[in-house]
């Protein structure tokens, strides 16, 4: 009889869960996590508008934590602001910012579709390689946003993107294209938009890499059929 009774009741909870969830439950839980989402995002935010816990803070224009879709698959991390950043407060908006913009399309996604970010959150005057004092105080943001964001995959832009997730401070000869893990979630390590605009011979090499992102959100695309580089 307990064990009748129990099964009624586990019906009547599951018929009433799934009304529920025709009637738009579902929709109302996930914008209830998407303001989650988007709270935790405001609380970095905040903190990065009041940090001083290196210098930058005191040559910057406006701190710039970064901007997309709150459930990207695909995360890209850059090292840092530049001028264009810094003066609009908005991650990858110059020259470099353009280039991976027609990268993400070339990928078949909109710019909105994923999420980009920097290591720093701050543009080091001159546009200077961000030091390690100034990687480590930045690095809690970062690891925040990645928590929060969940992507199935990092694209680490440059050298020092891929140092701050590997801690392994080799070159991007010798690392590109190989597969890490941060966290849980894979890195695909490759050359940064600013460096493949003064090195154009290199966005062939890149464009293996970037492949290997479509790979690993779908493994069973072809992936051969994507020849051409269209940035």
């Amino acid at each position: 009889m307990a064990d009748a009774s129990l099964k009624k009741i586990l019906g009547s909870i599951t018929g009433y869960l799934e009304i529920e969830r025709r009637m738009g439950v579902d929709c109302f839980l996930r914008e209830k996590a998407l303001q989650r989402r988007l709270d935790l995002l405001k609380e970095i935010e905040e903190e990065v508008l009041r940090c001083e816990k290196c210098s930058l803070y005191k040559t910057r224009k406006k701190p710039v934590l970064g901007e997309g879709n709150l459930y990207a698959k695909i995360l890209f991390l850059g090292e840092a602001p530049g001028v264009e950043e810094d003066r609009e407060g908005k991650p990858f908006v110059g020259r470099a910012g353009k280039l991976l913009t027609q990268i993400v399309e070339a990928l078949g996604f909109r710019r909105e579709e994923v999420y980009i970010t920097n290591v720093l959150k701050c543009r080091p005057p001159e546009n200077r390689s961000p030091l390690p004092q100034e990687v480590n105080a930045c690095f809690d943001y970062l690891q925040r946003q990645i928590e929060i964001i969940k992507p199935s995959v990092i694209c680490a832009l440059g050298r020092f993107a891929n140092l701050a997730l590997s801690k392994n401070d080799l070159s991007l000869n010798q690392i590109h294209g190989k597969e890490y893990f941060y966290a849980g979630i894979k890195v695909i390590p490759t050359f940064h938009p600013a460096y493949l605009l003064r090195n154009p011979e290199e966005k062939k090499t890149a464009w293996q890499d970037f492949k290997k992102v479509i790979k690993i959100l779908n493994p069973k695309s072809k992936t051969n059929k994507l020849l051409h580089l269209d940035f």
